[in-house]
């Protein structure tokens, strides 16, 4: 059961961190390319469409840190392991405080200079974060 967690969490974390810097780095500074009335509509598909697609990884890496935390595999220290699952907490925050806000605003006012500016320099936490976690998934394995 514990190589399975090891596996999933190591997939979870890996997808998310390949999507989040392409959305860093790609997708989110292409939004100030947009302007009007279909921004608005833009960005509310945008939501809906990427719930569908990060929502899945997020649960399953969330999941399987929480489980790892409480029973962290043999050569992995307790600490790391919650270190991992503190790591996701921090990565949820962001995006439950920071980003889904800015996002709500973006379809509520279109994609204003400011909002998108904002978008992209605070997903730079999560960027970095999940790019942690990947590492930190990967290194459990061994």
């Amino acid at each position: 059961m514990i190589e399975i967690l090891l596996f999933v969490q190591a997939v979870a974390s890996s997808a998310m961190c390949g999507l989040i810097w392409f959305v860093q780095v790609v997708h989110y500074p292409l939004f100030g390319l947009l302007d009007g009335e279909p921004s608005k509509a833009f960005a509310t598909a945008h939501q809906d469409r990427t719930a569908r697609v990060v929502i899945p990884f997020m649960l399953a890496e969330g999941a399987a840190a929480f489980f790892l935390a409480v029973w962290p595999p043999a050569g992995v220290p307790r600490l790391v392991a919650v270190i991992g699952a503190v790591i996701v907490a921090a990565i949820w925050l962001s995006t439950a405080a920071v980003q889904m806000p800015l996002h709500r605003r973006l379809a509520r006012e279109g994609h204003g200079a400011a909002a998108v500016a904002a978008l992209v320099r605070s997903n730079w936490l999560r960027t970095v974060l999940w790019s942690l976690r990947a590492a930190l998934s990967v290194w459990m394995l061994q």
